[in-house]
């Protein structure tokens, strides 16, 4: 009896942190470019309480006497299938169709990645124009350096196509590329991404190296949407289906603590 007290407060602690998770997708609903994550689950090991053994006549029993001893926290899994897209007005809003990233180069110099597309041009060290993120981070092209143009270009009138190619309009207002393209790449385990804050993602190990889609010929090219908005891939329905099953697991553990501790005070209780 105290294996299943044990047992069920494995249960309890695993159903927490799966409500844990749900609020926390559920909490970025709205989020631009948020990934859901998914809560799986695996057994504990398992206490033999009969070894395999054999019968009168020698031969194998069937089977063994196994219990097991709780359920843990396995992985939270991100799921990266495509968001909505959201129209927007902002001319520097771009959404990603396809499994693709945005690369963007952190203050701390290092390059990470994202699917939130909601960009800016801002003033450069050099006074030119800079694609930057929200935070002021420079924005990458497929060269792995930060869209800088000259300060002559109106940024409203800077327009991108399907692949990601900078474009503005010549004098007879046709778009002409200005050779750079803004940087998507891929990863063979985005899984395996580490996530931080802001919808960022961090390469790994786990992850492999980032792929980039400009230069690589096995990849299915991503392709990128003005004036649109990755939203958020949350499924409400979903998320609340799951809150009240991880409600009910939760119950359920708990209950099945009260039926052993009662037990045990029965024992206890017991008079020769």
């Amino acid at each position: 009896m105290v294996r299943s007290l044990w047992t069920a407060a494995t249960g309890m602690i695993a159903q927490q942190t799966n409500v844990d998770n749900i609020a926390h997708n559920l909490s970025n609903v709205n989020t631009v470019g948020y990934k859901t994550q998914v809560n799986e689950f695996k057994s504990l090991l398992y206490q033999n309480l009969q070894t395999r053994t054999t019968t009168a006549n020698g031969d194998p029993k069937p089977s063994n006497a196994q219990v097991g001893l709780g359920v843990r926290n396995a992985s939270l899994t991100v799921q990266f299938h495509n968001g909505p897209m959201l129209a927007s007005d902002s001319n520097t809003a771009f959404a990603i169709s396809g499994k693709g990233f945005f690369a963007v180069r952190g203050d701390d110099g290092n390059t990470y990645y994202t699917r939130n597309g909601s960009f800016q041009w801002t003033t450069a060290a050099n006074r030119g124009t800079m694609l930057s993120d929200s935070e002021g981070q420079p924005v990458l092209d497929s060269q792995g350096r930060s869209i800088i143009l000259n300060s002559t270009y109106d940024a409203s009138q800077i327009s991108i196509t399907a692949d990601g190619t900078i474009c503005y309009p010549d004098a007879n207002n046709n778009p002409q590329s200005l050779g750079i393209t803004i940087g998507l790449y891929q990863f063979t385990n985005p899984g395996g991404l580490e996530r931080l804050g802001d919808s960022m993602y961090q390469q790994t190990a786990a992850s492999g190296q980032p792929i980039n889609e400009a230069t690589s010929t096995t990849v299915e090219k991503s392709s990128v949407l003005q004036n649109f908005l990755e939203g958020s891939n949350v499924q409400v329905v979903d998320e609340m289906v799951n809150m009240i099953v991880a409600q009910r697991a939760y119950e359920i553990n708990s209950k099945a603590i009260t039926a052993s501790d009662e037990m045990l005070q029965q024992a206890n209780n017991l008079r020769g």
